[in-house]
């Protein structure tokens, strides 16, 4: 019973808290003020308009119906009748990828094979609310390749040109390593045809080489061969090629990229893989040098090709990195930049801005272009990025990349995958959201697209601005003041020039003193009680900054949060504050339902409430008794313990003795006594009742031992060892013999102690007057008037023998 009521409080709690939490999220539809199902749905994916009829209380506004779902449902709106349309996304198209094996005996055209899946999705979407869906890339093996070779032809690439002149059948036998299904073209470009870049005079109009040197007249830009799957045909028309010249180092290579970007049909593109190998060994012009030249209008991005050749050079300027980027995106086309040492640099920088480029290096006559190219293809077609079109106003877009060997990327990584070969697949997670309505409510149109590659998945756009209810209102509606509004969604929405619930009101009424007379309370002279407006007669109560709290009634006199408090909370967090008064949950009651009526709290262990002791009031124990205190009435400070107070009875019970021996009949028979054989036989502190384990002394200081226990019943039983414990006399010879050998023992380490001591001290004696001894010393100087006795006489003829 207890656990139960511990769970039912806990419930009770977490929904309370769950409550608080919805009602903050609500605050925002609250916020938007909605008048409307449509605005209050765009105020929030949370946010749900209730449309029962009868939903407002007095004094209450028609924004008060836009709500957070479970404040609503709180509130008494039934889930039937709340308005909360959400978003949903529908495949349109879906065609798997497609698994395809070089090779293979089957022959797809280009635009059978898939590698982007879905093809086709719609999306509707509420303000707030995202809608996710995943896109699936896979490259396709022996993927078709059209290769179009631009190539400088002014003097500098004289040598390289002999090189070229056999890459058509050189390439094609490499590319069939790739693809089975290569096309190849062949483009060629020097300069504007106009001052200072070439030299207008006649004869070098006619031929831009000094000497003997047999060049070809200037040009921007000419298309020699569109794209053919015949090597042999490139390598004809090419080595036809001449080289031409001109005045200045940079050249008019932007041009032709240009001219080949948005010449698709000259050109002969397919919607295959599109590669560009744009070959140079010099730098570039770019947008606004084409007035050296007297050139000032802007490249408009269309194609010029008149009998393949670029005839607008001298009229418009060159296009700028921005505009080349835009175009080759638009048509899919990836750029190799082939550029020598020199100019490695400068294409780098290029390549960053240009998506899905790279950058090779030339060696100086060409002789490595076949192998610069397939290392270029490799590196571009193992990266896939992707891109989307420009987004309606107030869509926003995100990604997340689900890519090989367990890599992921979000934000600007996570539209890419890199080191992707053939046959891999990658998958993209796609986030859309409307962060607002368009305002014509129309149905918009973006496409996502991988870089460099055709195909594209087309997303179409439609946006959830409007309930279903609002299309089944009904104009004119007498509901709504005789016909001066339409009702729909369980309220009015006036025509124009009329105001309040019902459009009662005109709005030339809205200030007429006539009307505030209904909004003041009897014997008072406060409009809405200073809490609110009077619009037609009618209150509408103010907001407050805090959404939670409201203020209601006829005339705004009613609210929930001056109720009393407990503990800093609203009515003790234990009931629900209305018109300033507190209506308590169950078990709970008082002003500030802070008086719990459940008795858990006051249960002593023994089953009784407050021990018997006392009364439970609000969860609390009121002793009766004044000596007893604590929880449950369990203490006593004054009281002697429970073992002494009974040990006297328990005493002459047992074994006939003690103070009480003579009274023990008439004092001592308020408890029934067990008597057991030892002390492991007396109950444990395990059983249900309390239990209290006793040790005492008897008047022959014997100790006895005995547990006293009163049962839910309030009956005392008492368990006692029939037989006390008592000391025994003590042994007096070991006693004795101990005192004894204690003293002799003591008398031994005394004379040891002083016999160690003089040993050391003499010790220390003998060694100072060795040392005296040593630093000892005696004069011995000579008499000066002492003479030997002793002569010594030698024979001066003694020779030693």
């Amino acid at each position: 019973q207890t656990n139960f009521k511990l769970l039912t409080c806990a419930g009770v709690l977490c929904c309370l808290i769950w409550n608080g939490f919805a009602q903050q999220g609500g605050s925002d539809c609250i916020k938007a003020n909605a008048k409307s199902c449509g605005e209050c749905i765009q105020a929030g994916p949370n946010c749900g308009w209730c449309k029962k009829t009868d939903f407002l209380q007095e004094g209450e506004p028609t924004s008060a119906r836009c709500d957070d779902l479970a404040a609503l449902k709180s509130k008494g709106c039934p889930m039937e009748d709340i308005e909360n349309p959400r978003g949903s996304k529908q495949l349109l198209e879906n065609r798997e990828v497609t698994n395809r094996k070089k090779g293979a005996a089957e022959k797809l055209k280009p635009e059978a094979i898939t590698q982007i899946q879905p093809q086709k999705l719609s999306l509707h979407l509420r303000v707030g609310e995202p809608q996710t869906f995943s896109l699936t890339f896979k490259r396709a093996e022996d993927y078709p390749i059209d290769l179009y070779y631009l190539m400088d032809l002014s003097y500098s690439m004289k040598d390289d040109l002999e090189n070229v002149k056999s890459l058509g059948t050189a390439l094609m036998l490499e590319m069939e390593k790739i693809t089975s299904d290569f096309r190849i073209g062949f483009g060629s470009f020097v300069e504007k045809t106009v001052m200072p870049y070439i030299s207008t005079t006649p004869a070098k109009l006619r031929n831009p080489c000094t000497g003997d040197q047999n060049c070809t007249s200037p040009f921007s830009y000419k298309n020699v061969l569109s794209l053919t799957s015949e090597g042999n045909k490139f390598n004809e028309l090419v080595g036809k090629q001449h080289i031409s010249g001109n005045l200045d180092s940079p050249e008019g290579g932007f041009d032709a990229i240009m001219q080949v970007a948005v010449c698709g049909e000259q050109i002969g593109w397919r919607n295959v893989t599109r590669l560009l190998v744009f070959s140079t060994d010099a730098g570039f012009h770019f947008a606004g040098d084409g007035k050296l030249g007297g050139i000032v209008l802007p490249n408009d991005g269309k194609c010029h090709l008149e009998n393949n050749v670029y005839t607008m050079s001298h009229y418009y300027d060159y296009p700028s990195i921005a505009h080349l980027v835009q175009k080759l995106s638009e048509n899919n086309i990836q750029t190799i930049f082939a550029v020598t040492e020199e100019f490695q640099a400068v294409y780098k920088e290029l390549k960053n801005l240009i998506p899905k480029s790279a950058v090779g290096t030339l060696s100086s006559n060409s002789s490595n272009v076949i192998q610069l190219i397939i290392d270029a293809y490799n590196s571009l077609s193992s990266e896939v990025i992707l891109e989307n079109t420009k987004l309606p106003k107030g869509v926003t877009i995100s990604y997340k990349s689900f890519c090989k060997n367990g890599v992921n990327g979000t934000q600007e990584d996570g539209r890419k995958c890199s080191n992707i070969s053939i046959g891999d697949e990658v998958t993209f997670e796609i986030n859309i959201t409307a962060n607002e309505c368009p305002k014509k409510e129309q149905n918009e149109t973006i496409k996502i697209k991988p870089l460099g590659f055709t195909e594209e998945v087309e997303i179409n756009l439609q946006f959830i601005c409007e309930c279903q209810c609002q299309s089944e209102g009904e104009p004119n509606s007498p509901a709504c003041h005789a016909g001066n509004g339409t009702f729909e969604c369980g309220a009015c929405r006036c025509n124009e020039g009329r105001i309040g619930r019902l459009c009662e009101c005109s709005t030339d009424e809205v200030n007429s003193e006539d009307m505030d007379a209904y909004c003041r309370r009897e014997n008072s002279t406060e409009i809405c009680s200073n809490n609110g407006e009077c619009i037609c007669g009618q209150c509408v109560c103010k907001k407050r900054e805090n959404t939670n709290e409201v203020y209601s009634g006829k005339y705004c006199e009613c609210d929930n949060f001056n109720c009393d408090r407990s503990n800093g909370l609203i009515c003790g967090g234990n009931g629900i504050c209305k018109c300033r008064v507190c209506e308590c949950f169950p078990n709970f009651t008082g002003s500030a339902c802070d008086c719990s009526l459940d008795t858990t709290p006051c249960m002593a262990s023994n089953g009784q409430i407050c021990n018997g002791r006392g009364t439970c009031e609000c969860g609390t124990c009121n002793c009766t008794d004044p000596k007893f205190q604590g929880p449950t009435c369990e203490t006593c400070q004054t009281c002697l313990g429970v073992c002494t107070e009974h040990k006297d009875c328990i005493q002459c019970r047992a074994f006939d003795k003690g103070e009480k021996k003579e009274t023990c009949s008439q004092e001592c028979m308020y408890f029934n006594m067990t008597r057991v054989d030892s002390r492991e036989k007396l109950p444990q502190p395990n059983q249900p009742d309390p239990l209290s384990h006793c040790k005492e002394k008897d008047v022959d200081d014997c100790w006895f031992y005995f547990t006293y226990s009163v049962n839910s019943n309030g009956e005392a039983h008492v368990h006692v060892v029939e037989t006390p414990e008592c000391p025994s006399g003590p042994d007096i010879i070991p006693i004795v013999a101990g005192v004894v050998a204690g003293i002799v023992l003591i008398g031994l380490a005394l004379l040891l102690i002083w016999k160690l001591l003089m040993i050391i001290h003499d010790r220390r004696e003998f060694a100072k007057f060795e040392k005296e001894k040593m630093n000892a010393k005696w004069d011995t100087g000579e008499n000066p008037i002492y003479k030997s006795a002793v002569t010594t006489v030698v024979n001066p003829k003694y020779e030693g023998k």
